[in-house]
């Protein structure tokens, strides 16, 4: 599916690959993830897609998002919005896919290979223009998990399909409440 003199870039729905990883049982190491795609092709560039919900100047995933930033990731947020909805409910919202479809766009000229994580089926007309410009796309999601987290049309249409379950071993590790707690050392800085 790799050709090693591939020029790849990666793009990550980080809400859908959390989601992803979490329904099954483990959490993404960003770093092997990063090592594993420089493996497999020159990795020119490596997007992240995130919305934050700042509350006091903090955002729960605020320390992934600035861990992610100075380890060579290219970090596009914006702003979450939270609104109540017609039964009360608190809710947010913070879709990415208009700013990841014009980067995808935008980048594939200089690409041969673009690599979405993400299982969502909006992206359906995305990985057929961007086939149209010449680019294979490989999307990387999970079937394994209930329910499936990708659209059928998405799978279908990219011109291959990774199961994230598969890279479990090479990306994964355990979630975050299966393992001891730990406090911030000088050693987790190199991390």
């Amino acid at each position: 599916m790799f050709y090693k003199d591939e020029r790849l870039a990666l793009f990550i729905d980080g809400s859908n690959l959390y989601a992803a990883a979490k329904s099954l049982g483990f959490d993404i190491d960003y770093k092997l993830l990063r090592q594993e795609f420089m493996r497999r092709g020159k990795l020119l560039r490596a997007f992240y897609y995130t919305a934050l919900l700042e509350n006091d100047d903090y955002s729960p995933i605020r320390p992934l998002v600035d861990w992610l930033h100075y380890n060579g990731f290219t970090m596009v947020t914006k702003p979450a919005k939270e609104f109540t909805d017609s039964m009360g409910r608190r809710k947010v919202k913070g879709n990415m896919d208009i700013e990841l479809t014009v980067d995808a766009m935008e980048i594939a000229p200089h690409v041969d290979h673009i690599v979405l994580f993400s299982g969502d089926g909006d992206f359906r007309p995305l990985v057929e223009g961007l086939q149209r410009k010449g680019v294979r796309v490989s999307v990387v999601s999970t079937i394994r998990s209930q329910p499936p987290m990708i659209a059928d049309e998405l799978r279908r249409q990219a011109d291959n399909f990774i199961e994230l379950d598969e890279l479990k071993e090479v990306i994964g590790r355990p979630p975050r409440d299966d393992r001891p707690e730990r406090t911030y050392n000088e050693e987790d800085a190199d991390a």
